[in-house]
């Protein structure tokens, strides 16, 4: 029976995320995790409560996953919920890893609250980290519509996790029942109070292209010049000033390094101040031949001219590339992502130098989701430019992307500006605020003036040492309460 709670309380704990954001039910779902593990008997027990509820909140907030097989042909549609429940399971591990820790602490309720969030903090660094990562809907995640996004200026997203966990072992101590209500308030005060005030807007105008091209329609070869016709129309035409176009990932189908004419083509529909963000493909050659391809960011101007390049670093496993190619190959799985080629990673975080516009940071889809990886340390950039493509992922994933996307802005104190053939576009203020967005499955524009970027905060500066130096000042805690208490 505890099992079943376990699972039950991590599926409550999923609706907490977008788009349901019921936020206190995380809350609630979490602090039965903790007296649950608390009651465990074993250190067995303890794991295995851990696992039935990442379990749980995992196949929930990871059903969009199951939608991706609908665009393929190679292999059968049910077997995306196969993969969701596969995906789920092995991630499930870490919510039992934090578990097992704090269990060891279980015998002092205030060690035990700072050591199940020093844990949950290690463990979400984890999952970002091993075998590629997969950094998903972080319990921080659940928060990002609210000012406690703040606080992620501080100790990172994973951070503000930890704060959750201890906002949930408030609330789970039934001796203090005030004790959850100032948690609460300290957790959205001290959110509000960093967020600070807004910067305010620059004069550079950008417009912002959602097409509504489905995954089916950009598949589809005979629906290329109809797709750029959308993109065509929905830029407009130019006005007195200058204006910056941002277009989705993979927004054409050709390859602009390689050919001339769809740089022509591209040009033709711009200002002669204008200057396009868009993303396409660009092909890698050894010796003559084509071995992969990039996910690339392009920018390029009115005269046709590309300015600068940015290749995703970040790539998704069986979405760009197969993981043991020949031998997945074999038995019949492929990459969700049609093609004969695997996608390379490029470099990392890489500002481009955008003339009449400064420095641009590229995060492709995907890779935006991974906190302190996001920024050019070196050459911080005006904004982010996160172009996407969430067509694959139902009416759960883009609205999970980008609550995501609004803790990277809040935690850096960046704009983030993001592109989507079907939603959500939105223009993200460095505060963490969303500015202005077109929902899903509509065609739009937006035009409006570049928000400021702010002074860059603490965890710009230190990266995830902030989170995992406040995972070890609680743990220390934890050991330190543990002794006086014995």
């Amino acid at each position: 029976m505890p099992y079943l709670i376990a699972l039950a309380a991590g599926l409550m704990s999923a609706l907490g995320f977008a788009p349901t954001g019921w936020w206190l039910l995380s809350y609630a779902g979490f602090a039965a995790l903790l007296m649950l593990v608390q009651q465990a008997q074993t250190w067995r027990g303890a794991a295995l409560l851990g696992y039935a509820f990442g379990f749980g909140q995992f196949v929930v907030g990871l059903n969009w996953i199951a939608g991706a097989f609908r665009y393929q042909e190679t292999m059968p549609v049910w077997l995306g919920w196969v993969a969701v429940v596969l995906l789920s399971a092995y991630l499930a591990v870490y919510p039992a890893m934090m578990a097992l820790a704090a269990w060891r602490f279980r015998a002092k309720p205030s060690a035990y609250a700072l050591a199940a969030a020093a844990a949950w903090i290690v463990a979400e660094w984890l999952r970002a980290t091993m075998f590629t990562g997969f950094a998903w809907n972080p319990a921080a995640a659940a928060l990002a519509d609210t000012p406690a996004r703040g606080l992620a200026r501080l100790v990172g997203t994973y951070g503000l996790s930890g704060i959750v966990m201890l906002g949930a072992a408030a609330l789970a101590d039934r001796r203090r029942l005030i004790a959850f209500p100032l948690a609460l308030i300290a957790t959205l005060g001290g959110g509000w109070l960093l967020l600070g005030r807004d910067p305010g807007r620059s004069a550079t105008v950008i417009r912002v292209v959602q097409p509504n091209i489905s995954q089916q329609d950009k598949q589809d070869e005979t629906f290329d010049a109809i797709n750029f016709d959308k993109l065509e129309a929905l830029t407009g035409t130019p006005g007195p000033l200058p204006r910056l176009i941002l277009w989705p990932e993979a927004a054409i189908p050709w390859y602009p390094e390689l050919q001339p004419w769809a740089r022509r083509r591209i040009a033709m529909v711009l200002g002669p101040r204008d200057t396009v963000l868009f993303g396409a493909d660009s092909l890698i050659f050894e010796t003559g031949e084509m071995v992969a391809a990039r996910n690339a960011l392009f920018a390029m101007d009115a005269a046709g001219r590309i300015s600068g390049r940015y290749g995703k670093a970040h790539l998704v496993p069986y979405g760009e590339y197969l993981p043991m190619r020949p031998v997945l190959s074999a038995i019949g799985l492929s990459r969700l992502v049609p093609g004969d080629i695997d996608f390379w990673a490029g470099p990392g975080p890489r500002s481009l130098d955008v003339p009449g516009i400064g420095p641009v940071g590229g995060q492709i889809c995907y890779e935006i989701i991974f906190s302190g990886q996001v920024l050019d340390a070196t050459h911080r950039p005006r904004f982010l430019f996160n172009p996407s493509n969430d067509a694959w992922f139902g009416d759960w994933g883009p609205p999970q992307h980008l609550a995501q996307a609004r803790l990277r802005a809040a935690e850096e104190a960046m704009p983030i500006v993001r592109s989507t053939p079907t939603g959500i576009s939105a223009v993200i203020d460095s505060r963490g605020a969303v500015n202005v967005a077109l929902p899903l499955h509509r065609a739009g524009y937006i035009q409006t003036t570049l928000p400021e970027a702010g002074a860059p905060t603490p965890f710009s500066r230190l990266g995830n040492f902030l989170p995992l130096l406040f995972a070890l000042t609680l743990a220390l805690g934890a050991v330190a309460l543990r002794r006086r208490e014995a």
